[in-house]
C-alpha cells in the first residue's frame, strides 16, 4: 500500500470523529473559562482608597494592623502591599523583595490554564479544517464509487464537512476573547498590585529618611 493509498482510507473514515473531538475541546474550554471567571472574583480593589490608607498607616504607626487586615482580602493588590508591609521592618529593600515574590506567585496563579485557552483559540480552526479536508476527500471517493446516482449524498457529505469548519471556528473565537480577556484583567490587576507596591516602598523610604534624619 503507499503512502497516498494509505491517506484516502485515513480519509475514509469521514470528519465525524473530528467533530466528536472538536466537542471535547470545546467542553475543555469552557471549564477553563469558568474556572479563570470565579478565579478572578473579588481580586480588585479600590487602589485610589488603598493608597491613601498606606499612607495614613505610615503615618499613623498602624502599618502591621493594616497588614493583618488585608491579609484575609482576596484582592491581589492588596495581598502584595500587606506582603510589603511585614516586611517593611527590615527597611525599604526587604519590602520591595517580599513584595516581588508575592507578585510572581499570583501572577503565576493569575495564569493558570490561559495557556490552553491560548492555544485552543489558534490551534482549533486548523482541526476543523483537517475534519473538512478529510469529509471532501470521503465525498468524492463515494462519488466516484457511485457515480450520478450518488450526487445527493455526496453533497450531503460535502455540506459534513464544512460543518467541521464551522464548528472549529465555534469553539475558537469565544477562546480568543476570552484568552484576551482573562490576559487584560491579569495587566490590570497586577498593574493595581505595582501602584500599592509604590507607595508602600515611597512609605518606607520616608521612614528612612526620618530615622536618618533624626540620628
Amino acid at each position: 500500500m503507499n503512502l497516498t493509498q494509505a491517506i484516502v482510507d485515513f480519509a475514509l473514515l469521514g470528519a465525524e470523529w473530528v467533530m466528536w473531538l472538536l466537542v471535547v475541546l470545546s467542553v475543555i474550554s469552557i471549564a477553563v473559562m469558568v474556572d479563570r471567571a470565579m478565579w478572578f472574583r473579588g481580586r480588585e480593589t479600590d487602589t485610589v482608597a488603598a493608597r491613601d490608607q498606606v499612607r495614613a498607616a505610615f503615618a499613623g504607626g498602624d502599618i502591621g494592623a493594616l497588614a493583618k487586615s488585608w491579609k484575609a482580602s482576596p484582592s491581589i493588590a492588596l495581598q502584595v502591599a500587606a506582603r510589603g508591609l511585614e516586611a517593611v521592618g527590615g527597611g525599604a529593600a526587604a519590602a520591595a523583595e517580599a513584595m516581588h515574590g508575592e507578585r510572581v506567585r499570583w501572577k503565576n496563579d493569575a495564569d493558570k490554564n490561559l495557556i490552553v485557552l491560548g492555544t485552543l483559540g489558534n490551534n482549533v480552526p486548523f482541526v476543523g479544517l483537517f475534519g473538512t479536508v478529510l469529509g471532501v476527500i470521503k465525498a468524492f471517493e463515494d462519488l466516484k464509487k457511485e457515480g450520478a446516482a450518488g450526487e445527493e449524498a455526496v453533497m450531503r457529505g460535502i455540506a459534513e464537512a464544512l460543518a467541521a469548519t464551522a464548528i472549529g471556528l465555534l469553539v475558537a473565537i469565544p477562546a480568543v476573547v476570552a484568552f484576551n480577556y482573562f490576559g487584560r484583567r491579569v495587566k490590570v490587576l497586577l498593574g493595581g498590585a505595582d501602584e500599592l507596591a509604590h507607595a508602600v516602598l515611597s512609605g518606607a523610604h520616608a521612614s528612612e529618611d526620618a530615622k536618618k534624619g533624626g540620628a
